[in-house]
């Protein structure tokens, strides 16, 4: 094998590897949010944990890809561990479509069907195809399958430009030798192992068997075998490395893939050695060449069997990656945010949504609180809780904010990329809540330090204001959370209504005023309280708001209010709805 040879094999293994990224990444980009949707559905059942695991992975075509998307899911909170092993059962299973894909490159025959069944020959169609569609197309979703046809022509060229080059192998003796040494099983399986663990693939070291198998015919079942047993366990490493600065349970995960992957390979590698050496036909099959379609179907075999000897036992599983990991005597927080679900930004967001949900619900409690102490009385824990919430509401807003600004320096989906203007726009009115919460809770507390207190009138006055603005609280942060555009609708007429209640009782303290009926002083109050409250009803405006505009691919929320409040029937009818219903209780 000369230098030239070496160099192309170099070359072929770098393009097989490169297409199989590119094509991973556009693959997974494509399908973010069927991904998102698989996920969603998990139920804690085993088998629909290991049926996710096995679609996702087929999708993207990594299982190390998958892994590390569970290593975020856990360490985020997002997802448990004992959800997330049967998926990473799944995930062995599902690597295996790579293998079957590339062992059409084996397929043999005259004919004009056989012919164009050989990846090799239909690849430069597939090219063009791709480079049409990423380079003269607008569409982002044609764009991404473009990617994918060229990700999966070049994975097909390179494994195409390795074989060519490994082919002179067949006639050096000591190539043939190397392979004799590895009849040894265990030293199969180290070597998959140490292949593996280098080039970060199953798939991909798969892929490179296939093709000494395909050019040499030095590979036999009895070399592939151990070899294939070993990768599984290479695999493991993405994985291993991923977890390194996470939480205990997102390690344990990686922990889980390990275990998962020795336990078989250490049953099924005694059996097979059992089998070998006691049955004589099968050890006369194993000592035949493997071709490439061979080699996919013990890929799957292998993963197959150890799923099945593997499921039932999950919760052991559990256990001992519990006893390799063990809890220390401080009980560990999740991460808010984890990095590596950046690969996977539908993820990400995903991760954002559930925080933000978090916070407007946190807002929403926190003026609740201080409501309350307006209606009864001020007490120092409810303005500490007060003030927590406000700190939560600070910290939610720049861990967020931060975040979401490296989500926004990766490749977005126009989807993704309006849902991440939303939460952008969104985290600074919920933030500005908590604020009005403590400004209400401290117009209460100087009452109460004062002793003073309002006059009946002023009272119910307020307390309509209070009760409107309760109301449009819960239908913003219910319209938020489970983005319910009809009752975010009713968010606007509501809040005009509140703006001209506060402006009528305004006008009834300037009243009672001039009667000598208040005080200066509770006037200051009562207009600072006020003006909170109505800047609570613009925020929950600003909330709902954004939520149609996102929904409508538009963000023009002063274009949106005027289209609104200029002729639209359901407006008007809501607001009229409220207008009787507050107007009526404020003129009693």
């Amino acid at each position: 094998m000369t230098i030239e040879n070496i160099l192309f094999f170099i070359g072929g293994v770098s393009l097989f590897l490169f297409g199989m990224q590119v094509m991973g990444d556009a693959l997974e980009k494509s399908a973010g949010n069927s991904l998102k949707t698989m996920l969603s559905r998990l139920t804690g059942n085993p088998i629909t944990g290991f049926l996710l695991g096995a679609g996702v992975t087929a999708i993207i075509q990594s299982s190390s890809a998958t892994t590390v998307m569970l290593v975020g899911f856990v360490n985020s909170g997002l997802m448990t561990l004992s959800g997330a092993i049967p998926i990473i059962m799944g995930a062995n299973v599902g690597t295996t479509i790579t293998s079957w894909i590339l062992s059409l490159t084996g397929i043999e025959g005259d004919n004009l069907l056989m012919t164009m069944l050989k990846p090799v020959n239909f690849t430069a169609i597939l090219a063009i195809i791709g480079v049409v569609l990423f380079v003269f197309m607008k569409s982002p979703k044609k764009k991404d399958i473009g990617m994918i046809l060229l990700g999966f022509s070049v994975l097909i060229y390179g494994m195409d430009i390795m074989s060519d080059a490994v082919a002179p192998l067949k006639n050096v003796p000591e190539f043939v030798s190397l392979f004799e040494g590895l009849s040894n099983p265990i030293l199969g399986v180290l070597a998959g192992a140490g292949v593996t663990a280098i080039i970060q693939s199953s798939s991909a070291s798969v892929g490179i068997l296939q093709s000494l198998a395909l050019s040499t015919g030095a590979v036999t079942f009895g070399n592939a075998i151990p070899i294939i047993m070993g990768q599984n366990i290479g695999t493991c490493v993405t994985a291993m490395i991923s977890s390194a600065g996470a939480n205990k349970n997102a390690k344990r995960v990686g922990i889980v893939h390990l275990c998962f992957n020795i336990i078989g390979t250490v049953v099924l590698l005694t059996a097979f050695i059992i089998v070998k050496a006691t049955v004589a036909p099968v050890a006369e099959f194993l000592e035949g060449p493997v071709d490439a379609a061979g080699i996919a179907i013990a890929h799957t075999a292998f993963n197959l069997v150890c799923t099945a000897l593997l499921l039932p036992f999950g919760k052991q599983l559990e256990k001992l990656s519990y006893l390799i990991i063990r809890d220390g005597k401080e009980k560990e927080k999740n991460s808010r945010f984890d990095d590596r679900l950046l690969d996977t930004p539908t993820f990400a967001i995903d991760a954002v949504k559930k925080a933000t949900y978090e916070m407007a619900q946190e807002a929403k409690a926190s003026i609740s609180c201080a409501v309350g102490m307006l209606r009864d009385k001020y007490t120092p824990a409810n303005g500490e809780t007060v003030r927590k919430f406000e700190d939560r509401g600070d910290e939610f807003e720049d861990q967020i904010g931060s975040y979401l600004l490296k989500v926004t320096g990766r490749d977005l989906t126009e989807k993704d990329s309006h849902e991440v203007t939303k939460l952008l726009h969104s985290i600074n009115d919920l933030e500005r809540l908590t604020d009005h919460a403590v400004n209400l809770c401290e117009s209460a507390e100087e009452m109460a330090s004062k002793e003073l207190s309002f006059s009946d009138e002023a009272i119910r006055e307020l307390n309509v204001v209070l009760c409107a603005t309760e109301e449009i609280l819960s239908l913003a942060i219910e319209a938020y959370t489970t983005e319910n555009l009809e009752k975010a609708r009713r968010v606007e007429p509501l809040e005009e209504v509140i703006d001209e209640l506060v402006s009528d009782v305004r006008l009834s303290h300037i009243s009672r005023l001039k009667n000598n009926e208040c005080t200066v002083e509770l006037g200051f109050i009562l207009n600072d309280v006020l003006t909170d409250l109505e800047r609570i009803s613009d925020h929950c405006s600003n909330i709902a708001g954004c939520l149609i505009e996102i929904a409508n691919a538009s963000l023009d929320m002063h274009g949106y209010t005027i289209s609104l409040r200029d002729g639209d029937d359901e407006y008007t009818r809501l607001y009229e709805d409220y207008s009787v219903k507050y107007n009526l209780i404020i003129s009693k």
